[in-house]
């Protein structure tokens, strides 16, 4: 059964990977026409279920957990799209929070692989995508599972990214930041113009707080297009009541009621995240898709999403990981560290991919005075660890080991770590990833198919 699951994933990887390859694409790269032709072919399944549509900077894959978690405790069948994956490809495609079995990933990919083969032949727009041929088979399985809703997370930008060929019934956009600004553009009105393609006419917008340029943009396309704007900051109010280690309580008055939440998912950007997952929920009332206050309050209580302020346990050992990626997003995450935990000193794990702002945040995490561990992930375009080295050095934090391997870099950061110690790993959703399998015993999915240079050696710099 793996066998075969082994071989369709290559297959899928084979194509053009954008997240994994060394060279960002020019954005005009991005067009729509070679996924509705796909889409076309495969009868359109994208079009058969009410959608939820979710785009943003920061907090989008959360955001979508949490709506998905409501609406399976409201007894609706949930099919959810997220990217990119922690440690399997399968964790991409979900019914409520389950992943897609071996055996229906192989099939899928046996059943799309003459459309995808026919579209790139004679199409006229060139090879289909690894992240196209994932998203049409999240379309596909959810119709063969006769979903009755899905939500669907944006892989990049919103406007051209592949999972724009649904018709929502509600859109979301969390959190808005620079990031990919090679790609998206490098000023906020940019990035929030390219996030607002999402927004459709006559939908309702749930938008989550923002800076004043991106709103400015954003309430102008939703005016433009006669979309319904549920501003989160105006129509959402919360308030914290208590937090420990692994959950936060607080109440929050909604668009319809008012609610005592407990959320196993620390730091305030995650109340923001829920404040917008719940109007979202709170929307969809209108369309037929009642789901009681008790339903919502179970629902944010059960929802699970790794790599996200995640605590850790190993031999005892206060460890945290974060998937942050941007200064904007480690900002965020240095003042959830002060605010959730005490600590005697800071043990760092930071590695990133090629093309993020290292320098920038390491710049955020200088004021927790870490100890630093230089990294790299497996990652394809992880930047070295030599280089991460540099910045470090150049920002005048102590870097006491670099290695090519993150597993290697959590042992030697367990094996410093003492009472009153943590262990934040973070910089990329990768290295978060490869912690959490250093720590928890989980394997990995490796991809020998797909190059990488890089030798796994480490060296001890203190």
């Amino acid at each position: 059964m793996q066998s075969g699951y082994e071989a369709a994933l290559e297959r899928v990887m084979g194509l053009a990977d954008f997240e994994r390859s060394a060279h960002s694409p020019e954005h005009s790269t991005f067009h729509l026409e070679r996924m509705s032709l796909l889409m076309e072919q495969l009868g359109n399944p994208e079009l058969g279920m009410p959608t939820v549509h979710i785009a943003g900077t920061k907090g989008k894959g959360s955001t979508a957990a949490m709506v998905t978690s409501m609406l399976a405790a409201g007894g609706y069948r949930v099919g959810l799209y997220t990217s990119p994956h922690l440690h399997k490809t399968l964790e991409r495609i979900r019914v409520g929070l389950t992943p897609i079995s071996h055996r229906a990933f192989a099939k899928l990919v046996e059943r799309i692989w003459p459309a995808i083969e026919s579209v790139g032949r004679e199409g006229g727009f060139g090879e289909v995508t690894t992240f196209e041929a994932l998203t049409a088979m999240a379309f596909l399985h959810f119709n063969q599972c006769a979903v009755d809703i899905q939500v669907i997370e944006v892989g990049l930008g919103g406007r051209l990214d592949a999972t724009n060929v649904v018709r929502p019934n509600v859109c979301v956009i969390t959190s808005i930041s620079l990031d990919h600004v090679a790609i998206l553009g490098d000023s906020l009105e940019q990035i929030a113009y390219e996030k607002a393609g999402i927004v459709k006419p006559g939908v309702p917008l749930v938008l989550a707080p923002q800076p004043n340029e991106v709103l400015e943009v954003i309430r102008a396309i939703a005016e433009q297009r006669q979309a319904p704007l549920v501003h989160v900051d105006g129509r959402v109010t919360r308030r914290k009541s208590h937090a420990e280690l692994g959950f936060q309580s607080f109440k929050l008055t909604g668009l319809r009621d008012d609610y005592d939440l407990s959320l196993p998912l620390l730091g305030d950007h995650q109340q923001e995240n829920a404040s917008a997952a719940v109007a979202a929920v709170e929307t969809l009332a209108d369309q037929g898709f009642a789901v009681s206050k008790q339903s919502i309050v179970r629902g944010l209580s059960h929802v699970r999403w790794p790599a996200r302020l995640q605590v850790l346990r190993p031999d005892g050992k206060l460890v945290v990981v974060d998937g942050a990626h941007n200064p904007y997003s480690m900002r965020r995450l240095v003042a959830a560290v002060r605010d959730y935990f005490q600590f005697r000193r800071v043990i760092l794990i930071f590695g990133s991919l090629e093309g993020h702002s290292a320098r920038g945040m390491i710049a955020e995490l200088a004021g927790l005075s870490p100890l630093v561990l230089a990294v790299s992930s497996r990652h394809p375009r992880s930047a070295s660890s030599d280089w991460i080295s540099e910045a470090v050095s150049e920002l005048g934090l102590p870097l006491i080991f670099r290695s090519e391997s993150v597993a290697k870099a959590t042992q030697r950061a367990l094996e410093l770590a003492g009472a009153g110690d943590l262990v934040l790993a973070t910089g990329s959703l990768f290295v978060a990833a490869e912690v959490i399998e250093e720590t928890e015993g989980i394997e990995p999915e490796l991809y020998p198919f797909i190059k990488r240079s890089s030798d796994k050696g480490a060296t001890i710099v203190v």
